[in-house]
């Protein structure tokens, strides 16, 4: 869905669950990002959206930790996804800006399940909410945190495209067993499964087999209101939904 088509607290929240590119300022670190690798691995960047609470992990000795522990403040600049070139003809497509204000705090460590290393995580207490959008006027919106950080904005349009594509890329064996299971073909006739367009209310199924492509949209049996119960909604009827 089109940021224009949305509150601006949704986008924004959209923003944070699924940003394309992500930078951080630290008020007394020249370079806080200097000793992160933000590829991957257990020393890189993670970011996530707790209930509207950016949490980041890194290396218990990287400077991003040290800042924590000292509780400074930070600004955190997240670019969502540009819009589609069709939507802007007459100018090059510029994704929205969120900047989020706030100080840092040390919110627990985690230990990775496959090696030795530790992680600090870091989050970011929000007091300042800003929305830049890529409309004609470009303005910039401050948003009150209390709408921002609102329970109704969990299943925002951010979430529910990194869920679609770490189902798709995540869980190809199960799709693919699972579609099928519920066409009768044997599951070496299924070349690939997608999943796409998620929403609470539903989602479309797309697949390839020895007879073309084909495409199914699926209606849940009711609306999800969580993650938790969109997750189970979704295994339900890529599970039945498919006859």
């Amino acid at each position: 869905m089109s940021s224009s088509l949305l509150s601006p607290a949704a986008a924004a929240r959209g923003i944070l669950s699924g940003p394309t590119a992500v930078r951080l300022v630290v008020d007394g670190v020249d370079d806080v990002l200097a000793d992160v690798d933000e590829r991957s691995g257990p020393r890189g960047l993670f970011l996530s959206d707790r209930d509207g609470v950016p949490h980041l992990s890194c290396a218990p000795d990287s400077l991003l930790a040290r800042a924590a522990d000292r509780g400074r403040r930070a600004l955190l600049t997240l670019e969502g996804e540009a819009p589609a070139p069709a939507s802007r003809p007459t100018r090059a497509a510029a994704p929205d800006v969120l900047t989020l204000g706030g100080r840092l705090v040390v919110a627990g460590r985690d230990v990775c399940a496959c090696c030795p290393d530790e992680t600090v995580v870091v989050a970011v207490v929000v007091d300042l909410v800003a929305l830049t959008t890529s409309d004609a006027d470009g303005r910039t919106r401050h948003l009150p945190v209390e709408d921002f950080t609102s329970p109704e904005h969990l299943l925002n349009a951010g979430f529910l495209r990194r869920c679609a594509e770490h189902t798709t890329t995540g869980h190809q064996d199960e799709l693919r067993y699972a579609v099928s299971a519920q066409l009768d073909r044997p599951v070496r006739d299924v070349a690939g499964v997608s999943v796409s367009d998620l929403t609470p209310s539903g989602v479309r199924v797309s697949w390839v087999d020895t007879r073309g492509a084909h495409v199914r949209d699926l209606r849940f049996p009711r609306t999800a209101r969580a993650p938790d119960e969109l997750g189970e909604l979704l295994r339900r009827e890529l599970s039945a939904g498919l006859c």
